[in-house]
């Protein structure tokens, strides 16, 4: 059985599908559903069971859970706007210290949720070397719940036997429930839509133009994909970068819906709110090195491929669920 955290959110639901593709359907689902509409996610899934967060954590501790092969734990608070740095060292360090722990002492294969934003202001690059990953200064608490976690990893030599997954700009199907922290994908098909322009935020940097800040974009369909062969292919271990490896600008994004859409390009630079304005990255790209090494070979979809995939299989469905 396989374990899957997080198996209604976002990038989860979307790895239960790959999973199901796959012909396995031996899946626990763990989440905290709560008054969202995340629980749309799961509709056509197949899977064992569903658990509360809690309640799996309860198992956890009771060491009552049956057989796993592998437990992928992508359940986390993933707003980078979060302020309550206790709720987030809760839910993004201790709880997955305490599956990780678990997992080690039954020999569970683990693959868990990191984030480029543990890189910061970018300054040090975006390498995802063991050896500088003490160096790193993330800008924003959430960003440090998910890097401290890392680092006790790391030290623990926890990155010897599981996998991370520094995830970069992850957009796709599946991600309507974050609503605010839904992509600009998801939020500029809406505002075309409904005013026939796209907005994005103004540059407060000299070195980048207004919609020139850039970011690596990647494919939540690309990023399960991943996902499936580190399943099948438990030698790989250690904390890798997941991106399309290609930094591209806002300004792409937007053309590339535009062109989805099939509307002709209007763009609008509105002021970005003063509190992100010094956390605010302005540039990422993952660097794959140590992925290709590991024997991936697969290509990541191109960021028009994407957005047209994106758009027209299921922003413009009357269901837009994977």
């Amino acid at each position: 059985m396989i374990v899957v955290t997080g198996g209604a959110g976002f990038i989860g639901s979307v790895i239960l599908h790959q999973l199901n593709q796959a012909g396995e359907d031996k899946i626990l689902v763990v989440d905290h559903l709560d008054t969202s509409e995340k629980w749309k996610n799961l509709r056509g899934k197949r899977f064992v069971d569903y658990l509360d967060r809690k309640s799996f954590l309860d198992l956890i501790n009771r060491n009552a859970l049956p057989k796993l092969n592998a437990i992928v734990h992508f359940g986390a608070c993933s707003a980078t706007t979060e302020r309550d740095a206790d709720y987030l060292m809760e839910n993004n360090y201790h709880y997955s210290k305490t599956l990780a722990e678990w997992s080690l002492a039954n020999g569970v294969r683990m693959i868990y949720a990191s984030s480029a934003a543990t890189y910061g202001d970018g300054k040090q690059g975006f390498s995802d070397d063991p050896t500088r990953l003490a160096d790193l200064r993330p800008l924003n608490i959430y960003g440090y719940s998910k890097h401290i976690f890392d680092l006790w990893a790391q030290r623990s030599g926890a990155l010897n036997q599981m996998v991370g997954l520094k995830f970069f700009n992850v957009f796709g199907p599946n991600e309507y429930h974050k609503e605010e922290m839904s992509s600009v994908v998801c939020k500029a098909f809406h505002q075309l839509k409904e005013t026939a322009r796209i907005r994005l935020f103004k540059s407060y940097r000299k070195d980048f133009a207004d919609g020139e800040q850039m970011r690596d974009f990647v494919y939540v369909k690309d990023c399960a994909k991943l996902t499936q062969w580190l399943l099948e292919n438990r030698s790989a271990v250690g904390l890798l970068n997941l991106g399309s490896g290609r930094s591209r600008s806002w300004k792409d994004l937007a053309q590339a819906v535009f062109a989805a859409m099939g509307k002709p390009a209007n763009i609008e630079y509105v002021e970005m709110p003063a509190e992100m304005r010094d956390r605010y990255q302005y540039r990422t790209e993952a660097t794959l090195e140590r992925l290709r090494a590991l024997g991936y070979t697969q290509p990541f979809l191109s960021l028009e491929e994407s957005v047209a995939d994106y758009v027209k299989n299921y922003l413009a469905k009357d269901d837009p669920y994977i």
